[in-house]
C-alpha cells in the first residue's frame, strides 16, 4: 500500500501519522497542503548536516561558554527576533560570533534543532525553559509544541503549577486551557490536589462559581469551600458568605442539606447567610412537594452547571415506522432536548451510533424497506451532515463499536442472511476494510472496546437467541471465542465499564430481561450484575458521567421513552427523566469537549423541545 504523503501546515511539516491528532484537537478534520515531502524532508536534512558539519555557516552564536554555528538565513526565516538581529544593520548584522543574553545553552539547542528541523526534545524539566525561549525569540511554532507537551503532561497534581507558570508568563491561551482542564476535572482535583487549599479568594471564587465547573454534585463544591476556609479560618472565615453562593443548594439533597450544610460550624447560627439558607430551604421544600416538575433552572440556586459531555439519542422505530428523531440529554440539568433542525433526512432503525473525533456516525440500519451499507457523518459543532464512505454489507442489526481512532461494525443483517463478516472504518481515509470474520453469524447482538480488544456478545442467528461471545485483538487480527455468558440474549446492549463488559437487557426467546452480567477479562468469567428497573430489548447505552445509561428500547409489550443509569460505586440503578418519545431499536453515543455544548443543553434550550407522544403498542422481534 502506497504511504500517505507528509503534509506541511504553517510551514511545520505534518505527517500521515500526525493527521488524527490534528483532526481530534479541533473535533474536525483539519485542511492540509500537500508536498513531495521526500523533497522536502531531505532539504532539511540537508542544511541540518551541512549545521553539524559547520559547512558554509556564517555566523556563530555564543552563549554562556559554547558556541553554536548556524546559518544566518534559516534562523533569520524562522524567528523575526534573528531576522531584525541579522538585518537591521547593527554590529550583530556584520559581526561573525553574537552573543546571546538570557538563555542557557541546553535551550539554545533546542531553539537552534527546531529552526533546521521543525523538532524539538521537550520533557518535563525543560519545557517551560524552552517555550519562555521560544516566545523571547518569537518562534511561535515552540510555543505552540511546548503548550501541547504541557497539556499532555497536565495532572490532576501538576494543573495549578503549570497554571502559575502560564500566569508568570503571560501565555494567555495555555492558562485558558489549563483552567478548563481544572475545571472538566474538579471531582478529582478538588478531592486529591492540595494546591487547591492555597489559591486566593479570587481564584476559588472564579472556579467554584463557574457554570462550566464540571462536578456531578453540589456537595463536593460546598466541602471544598469549608476545606478551603479550614485550611486558614481565622482570615478566611469571612468568605464564606461570598463563597456559598458559589454552592446551588436547590441541587443539593434535602438530608445533605440539613445534616451537613445547615449545621456546620461555619455556617450555623452565621447571620450572614440567613437570607441564603432561607431561600434555599424553602426551595428545597417546594422541590420535594412537587418532585422538580415545574421549577425554573433559571433560579441561580438551582440552575445546572454546563456538563463536558453530551448524550445524543439517534433514530429508532415509534409510531409504527422508523424515525429521524434527534435528541440530546443534559445530564446537569437531567432533560432530553430535541433538536428537530438538525435531524437527517434518512430515517433508520436497527441501527449503529459511535462519536469519534468530535463527529457523531450512523452506521448502517433499516428504513422500513432498504437495509443499508451506507454511513452518514455528523458534525454537531457545524450542524451539518455528510455522506462518508459505505460499508462493504449491508448491515440491519449492526454491531458497532470504536477502537484506537477506528470504527468497527460487526455482524447485522443484509435483508437474506445474518452476518459473520467485519469491517473497520478509518476516518482520516474514509475507507472501509474488512477484518477477519467471527466465529458465528450474528445480528442483534451487543458489542464494545476495552483495554485495545473488540468484544461481542448474543444475537440472534435466523433460528434462536444466542449467549456466545468472543473477542477480537488487532494485534494478532484474530477472533477468539470466550465463555458463553449465562443467559441467552438477543437486542442485548453490550459496553465496556471500570474494566468490565457489560452485557444487559436483551430477548431470551421467550422474554424482555432486566437482569445483565458482566465479563472479567482476568477471570474469564461472566458475573451477575444488578437488575434494570426496566426489562427491555433493542435500546441503547452509553457511559456517561462514570455511569451507565439505558435508554429506551421495547418490553415486551410497547416501544418506551425510560431512561435509567447504573453508579457502579453503588451498585445501584436510578431513574434518569424520560425521553420525549418511545422508540425502541435507537442508538446513542456521547461527545465530549463539544465547542458548543450549551447549543444542546440547558444553556441553549431553556425550555423543553418536543412532546411526549404516549406509548405506541408496537411489537418488534
Amino acid at each position: 500500500m502506497e504511504k500517505l504523503p507528509n503534509l506541511v501546515k504553517n510551514d511545520v511539516i505534518v505527517t500521515s501519522s500526525q493527521q488524527s491528532s490534528a483532526s481530534s484537537a479541533s473535533g474536525t478534520p483539519s485542511l492540509f497542503f500537500y508536498t513531495d515531502d521526500d523533497s522536502l524532508e531531505g532539504r532539511f536534512n540537508i542544511l541540518n548536516d551541512l549545521r553539524e558539519t559547520e559547512k558554509l555557516c556564517d555566523a556563530t552564536l555564543q552563549v554562556g561558554d559554547e558556541t553554536f554555528p548556524v546559518h544566518r538565513a534559516i534562523l533569520a526565516s524562522c524567528s523575526p527576533y534573528f531576522r531584525a538581529m541579522f538585518t537591521n544593520g547593527m554590529q550583530e548584522t556584520e559581526k561573525r560570533t553574537v552573543q546571546i543574553p538570557g538563555v542557557n545553552a541546553d535551550v539554545m539547542k533546542q531553539i537552534i534543532q527546531y529552526a533546521y528541523t521543525c523538532v524539538i526534545d521537550t520533557n518535563p524539566s525543560n519545557v517551560e525553559a524552552i517555550m519562555v525561549a521560544g516566545d523571547k525569540f518569537s518562534v511561535p511554532g515552540i510555543v505552540k509544541l511546548c503548550k501541547e507537551f504541557i497539556m499532555s503532561y497536565l495532572t490532576s497534581q501538576n494543573c495549578f503549577r503549570y497554571l502559575d507558570f502560564a500566569r508568570e508568563f503571560n501565555f494567555i491561551e495555555l492558562e485558558c486551557e489549563i483552567l478548563r482542564h481544572i475545571k472538566v476535572n474538579f471531582d478529582e482535583i478538588g478531592l486529591v490536589n492540595p494546591d487547591v487549599l492555597t489559591l486566593h479568594v479570587q481564584e476559588i471564587e472564579r472556579i467554584l462559581s463557574a457554570d462550566d465547573l464540571n462536578v456531578k454534585n453540589e456537595e463536593l463544591v460546598f466541602e471544598t469551600i469549608i476545606r478551603w476556609i479550614d485550611h486558614d479560618p481565622d482570615d478566611r472565615l469571612k468568605f464564606i458568605g461570598r463563597l456559598m453562593y458559589c454552592v446551588r443548594l436547590g441541587l443539593i439533597p434535602t438530608d445533605y442539606f440539613l445534616e451537613n450544610i445547615v449545621n456546620q460550624k461555619y455556617v450555623l447560627n452565621n447571620p450572614e447567610l440567613e437570607t441564603l439558607l432561607s431561600s434555599a430551604w424553602d426551595l428545597l421544600y417546594e422541590l420535594d412537594k412537587t418532585s422538580g416538575k415545574d421549577v425554573n433552572l433559571n433560579n441561580p440556586l438551582v440552575k445546572p452547571r454546563v456538563p463536558n459531555e453530551v448524550l445524543f439519542a439517534i433514530g429508532g422505530w415509534s409510531g409504527g415506522n422508523p424515525i429521524t428523531f434527534f435528541e440530546s440529554y443534559d445530564t446537569r440539568s437531567d432533560r432530553w432536548y430535541t433538536h428537530a433542525f438538525v435531524e437527517d433526512n434518512t430515517p433508520r432503525a436497527y441501527h449503529g451510533v459511535v462519536a469519534l473525533h468530535g463527529l457523531i456516525y450512523i452506521v448502517g440500519g433499516f428504513d422500513g424497506t432498504s437495509y443499508f451499507n451506507s454511513v452518514r457523518c455528523f458534525n454537531p459543532v457545524m450542524k451539518a451532515w455528510k455522506e462518508a464512505a459505505p460499508m462493504y454489507y449491508q448491515r440491519c442489526y449492526v454491531s458497532t463499536a470504536t477502537m484506537d481512532g477506528h470504527i468497527y461494525a460487526c455482524g447485522g443483517y443484509d435483508g437474506r442472511w445474518r452476518q459473520k463478516t467485519a469491517e473497520r472504518y478509518d476516518p482520516m481515509k474514509n475507507q472501509w476494510t474488512l477484518i477477519p470474520p467471527m466465529h458465528i453469524a450474528r445480528s442483534d447482538a451487543g458489542s464494545s472496546s476495552l483495554d485495545g480488544k473488540l468484544y461481542i456478545a448474543g444475537g440472534f442467528n435466523g433460528e434462536e437467541c444466542m449467549n456466545s461471545a468472543e473477542v477480537y485483538d488487532p494485534r494478532t487480527n484474530q477472533w477468539t471465542s470466550i465463555r458463553p455468558m449465562e443467559k441467552r440474549r438477543s437486542g442485548v446492549c453490550v459496553v465496556g465499564y471500570d474494566g468490565f463488559v457489560y452485557a444487559l437487557g436483551g430477548f431470551n426467546g421467550i422474554r424482555r430481561q432486566a437482569d445483565g452480567e458482566k465479563y472479567d477479562p482476568v477471570q474469564k468469567s461472566w458475573i451477575p450484575v444488578k437488575n434494570m428497573y426496566t426489562p427491555r430489548s433493542n435500546f441503547a447505552v452509553a457511559v456517561m458521567d462514570k455511569m451507565i445509561f439505558a435508554i429506551g428500547g421495547f418490553n415486551g409489550t410497547t416501544t418506551i421513552p425510560h431512561v435509567e443509569c447504573y453508579d457502579g460505586d453503588s451498585d445501584e440503578w436510578y431513574d434518569a427523566t424520560d425521553m420525549n418519545i418511545n422508540r425502541s431499536a435507537l442508538s446513542a453515543c456521547v461527545v465530549k469537549n463539544l465547542a458548543n455544548v450549551r447549543d444542546f443543553t440547558f444553556h441553549g434550550n431553556n425550555v423543553s423541545g418536543g412532546t411526549d407522544e404516549g406509548s405506541q403498542d408496537e411489537r418488534t422481534r
